[in-house]
């Protein structure tokens, strides 16, 4: 638990001052607290002995409670705010380290379980620093204070509470481990509950559409069920050891009124000292009672922490460690020598000796079945997967030598799923410039064919699409996401099967414009289409991870190849394994 914990330290290093602040002022409110029981045994044997004059006992008591109250509240103000503050940084590291991993990170990692950790564990470890310091520290500044007037008071009486404190020891070490196993398997399966509302309210149109309310119903019901037996299993590890603690003030008590009474009839402690004796003790065994809460909270947190180190201590996926050497303007040459690529969960590779030769400003087709290795081959270039050394060179250097964020801001790529923010049309056609002008965002709407579909709309760009452009078609999502790319006149535009969901007219409409907005620049599209692919300057086609040809559109005809029966296909209006119908939406 130590170790998971120690990990938070760095984050809360910033505020160590104010935290030592908070604890210091903590220690002064429970001396003042144990005034109190001093100043009333006064009073008390000053009564006892016939005496009238309680001023002291008096306003030593309220002068104690008012410091005490204004010493806590600002105590307890400071450690609140140092955990609001590190919550803070820790959602923000995780957030940093989020944006660095890759396919293969969110490939073995579901969103629910992200969020979970991001929200819940975080949460779990701000309680520790606010709720948890509180409590640690009122147990030992109360124990301390405790035993130290008690010992003042009587240190006969004070040896007899010490027994029992090694087997509250042993018995709180056996309840910290079962705590560890219970609150692992509880995140794990809040984790667990997080993804399956996560996933099913992603696809509640599906779950409609095929009539399942009733079977996710009962799946969630499952999950929710194992999400409780793990609360419960914790529950009861936390409650038994709460209701053994009382049992323990409760034998002192029977203890303290036995001896301590026999100490005041034979004259060696006064009545008032008793009674303040019994405030100490309460004071001292008190943190005691709530020692199974302590437990699990600082249990939780050290698993929460874990968890939530597992992601920001991760490596970024693609590393980014430019040379320096590299032009800071790309002008669009790449290629490909000898590219290999294999998937670390598959058996096969995804692209074997891929050589190809793009000239700057050139037009490229890429067509293949699914499953050939286009969309790999895409990601490599823009370095979404990071590809062997020297296997990708971009205008004569390494793809691995540019800094990623000069390399993607200049090589474009637009994925094939269509991704809308739930904000409006302009923004999300700006959303790596939001600053660009009125004129340029309609420019490349036009050029996307989105212009008049935009136009129809009442708000026009003030639409809001909602979460993921759901008020919108896939046609007009796929044409967003493109104008979002053409806006940002970059020296290499990536197309990844952008067209699937439009028209061929739109289509025709579009590739028109790409070659008017993209003149002299870099331009590789990813289509089944062959409609599509003839507008290229050459076209390559991939089968099995391999390019098997390359070359114009007449060329690719005359040869006969694989091409030649995807064009023979289409044009006698088939279908073939890993192509898509022409007018598949609008």
């Amino acid at each position: 638990m130590r170790a998971s914990l120690t990990r938070v330290a760095p984050f809360v290093r910033p505020y160590r001052g104010r935290l030592v602040l908070g604890i210091a002022a903590f220690g002064g409110s429970r001396l003042l607290e144990a005034l109190v029981p001093w100043y009333l045994a006064l009073g008390i044997d000053r009564i006892a002995a016939g005496s009238s004059d309680l001023t002291l006992p008096t306003f030593g008591i309220l002068l104690a409670v008012i410091a005490r109250y204004g010493v806590v509240t600002y105590a307890r103000y400071t450690v609140r705010s140092v955990g609001q503050h590190v919550s803070f940084d820790l959602r923000a590291a995780l957030y940093a380290a989020l944006q660095r991993q890759g396919a293969t990170f969110f490939a073995r990692h579901t969103i629910g379980d992200m969020m979970t950790r991001a929200i819940s564990d975080i949460a779990l470890i701000q309680r520790l620093i606010t709720m948890g310091t509180i409590l640690v520290v009122v147990l030992v500044y109360a124990t301390l204070v405790g035993f130290g007037f008690m010992f003042y008071l009587s240190p006969s009486l004070t040896l007899l509470m010490l027994p029992p404190l090694p087997f509250i020891y042993l018995y709180a070490q056996r309840s910290a481990a079962q705590m560890a196993d219970t609150s692992r398997e509880v995140q794990d399966r809040l984790s667990d509950l997080g993804t399956h509302v996560q996933e099913n309210l992603s696809g509640i149109r599906t779950i409609q559409a095929m009539v399942q309310e009733e079977p996710e119903i009962r799946r969630f019901a499952a999950t929710n069920q194992a999400y409780g037996d793990a609360f419960y299993r914790q529950a009861r590890v936390s409650s038994l050891l709460t209701a053994w603690m009382p049992s323990l003030a409760a034998l002192c008590s029977v203890t303290i009124l036995g001896y301590g009474g026999s100490l005041v009839l034979s004259g060696q402690l006064s009545v008032g000292s008793l009674v303040a004796f019994f405030m100490y003790v309460a004071m001292a065994v008190a943190p005691f009672r709530v020692a199974g809460f302590i437990i699990n909270l600082f249990q939780r947190a050290a698993i929460a922490s874990d968890r939530l180190f597992e992601v920001i201590a991760l490596e970024a996926e693609i590393p980014d460690r430019p040379s320096g050497r590299t032009p800071a303007r790309i002008r669009g040459a790449i290629e490909l020598s000898h590219l290999d690529w294999q998937y670390p969960d598959r058996a096969t590779p995804a692209l074997t000796d891929v050589s190809l030769g793009i000239a700057a400003g050139e037009s490229i087709a890429i067509m293949g079945r699914v499953g050939s290795g286009k969309s790999t081959l895409l990601k490599l270039i823009v370095r979404l997967l990071d590809p062997p050394p020297g296997s990708i060179r971009v205008d004569g250097s390494d793809v691995r030598d540019y800094p990623l964020a000069a390399l993607r801001s200049q090589i474009v790529l637009v994925p094939q799923d269509p991704f809308l923010f739930g904000e409006p049309l302009a923004k999300n056609l700006t959303y790596d410039l939001p600053e660009r002008e009125l004129d340029a965002i309609w420019s490349a709407a036009d050029a996307a064919a989105l212009k008049e579909t935009i136009e129809r709309f009442p708000a026009q760009m003030a639409t809001v699409v909602g979460e993921r452009g759901v008020t919108l078609s896939g046609g007009q999502k796929q044409r967003a996401t493109l104008a979002r790319g053409l806006i940002r006149a970059a020296p290499v535009l990536v197309l990844d099967d952008c067209f699937s969901s439009v028209d061929t007219a739109t289509e025709d409409h579009i590739l028109r414009a790409l070659k008017r907005v993209r003149r002299g620049q870099t331009t590789i599209l990813v289509s089944h289409r062959v409609s599509t692919a003839r507008h290229a300057d050459r076209i390559v086609v991939m089968d099995q991870g391999r390019i098997v040809e390359v070359g114009t559109h007449d060329a690719l005809i005359a040869a006969g190849g694989l091409y030649a029966d995807l064009e023979r296909t289409q044009r006698e209006g088939g279908v073939t394994e890993g192509l898509t119908p022409a007018g598949a939406g609008t």
